[in-house]
């Protein structure tokens, strides 16, 4: 099995290295820290026999996630498993002192959206010849609705879902499957300065474990975990003035 996984050099993308080097796949790993990549690599080696090539760059680059696709098809083959896993989360707002976190939201939009496209892009054309594979990409709950102070984020992941979407019925009988994952909070970096409660909070091993269970069944869109999954549906079918009310004096993530 051939894994290529962006943001891999941590939180979820390190825990998703680690399930699937122990399954014994062949892992393609990109991600901008260099070091963390490495050490990783070394970690994987020891445990575990099997191969792992490293990519170090950034997936706002397409040229780099070109580059890298192109080496790990020559020397592993078709990916069985492209993740689309790098992402970034900063608290923005518009208009008035927020007018610095204008670049904010163009950094959230290239890597949460265009990074899944920039990785997906360069492997399409071997897997629909190949007429197998999955392509996954890690959304999350925040964009089934837009959370205060999260403006950027929300909507980078409401349009990862609905680019995922898109993707999967395109590829509809071509062979390749698209998943979504929309994981609620998960114990990682990106989550460590959160200033408010993240309830039914997971490890990133347990939801590593859920999301390869996930994308093994080839699940077309997996929100988890279930606790979550219930308090989605549920704000998803809020009336907005009801929700507007809820959330307008909800805590703000902190911005950059």
């Amino acid at each position: 099995m051939n894994v290529f996984i962006t943001g891999a050099s941590s939180g979820l993308g390190e825990a998703l290295a680690h399930q699937y080097a122990k399954a014994g796949a062949t892992l393609g790993l990109f991600a901008r820290r260099r070091d963390r990549l490495l050490t990783l690599r070394e970690t994987l080696t020891t445990a575990f026999p099997s191969p792992v090539h490293l990519y170090e760059g950034d997936v706002t680059d397409a040229q780099a996630l070109q580059r890298a696709a192109q080496d790990f098809l020559a020397q592993a083959g078709v990916p069985d498993i492209v993740i689309a896993n790098a992402g970034v989360s900063h608290g923005t707002i518009t208009g008035g002192e927020g007018d610095a976190d204008l670049p904010v939201f163009r950094e959230v939009f290239d890597t949460n959206v265009m990074g899944i496209v920039n990785t997906f892009h360069p492997f399409i054309d071997a897997m629909r010849e190949a007429r197998q594979g999955t392509l996954v990409g890690v959304a999350s709950v925040a964009g089934f609705r837009g959370l205060p102070g999260s403006s950027a984020y929300s909507a980078s992941k409401a349009a990862a879902i609905s680019y995922l979407e898109s993707l999967r019925v395109e590829l509809r009988g071509s062979g390749v499957a698209v998943v979504t994952l929309c994981p609620g909070f998960i114990a990682t970096p990106m989550t460590a300065n959160n200033p408010y409660p993240m309830p039914f909070l997971i490890s990133a091993t347990e939801a590593a474990d859920l999301m390869v269970r996930a994308i093994a069944r080839k699940k077309r869109r997996y929100v988890f975990p279930w606790p979550m999954m219930l308090a989605s549906k549920l704000l998803r079918v809020l009336p907005d003035a009801v929700y507007d009310a809820l959330f307008a004096h909800a805590p703000h993530k902190p911005r950059k």
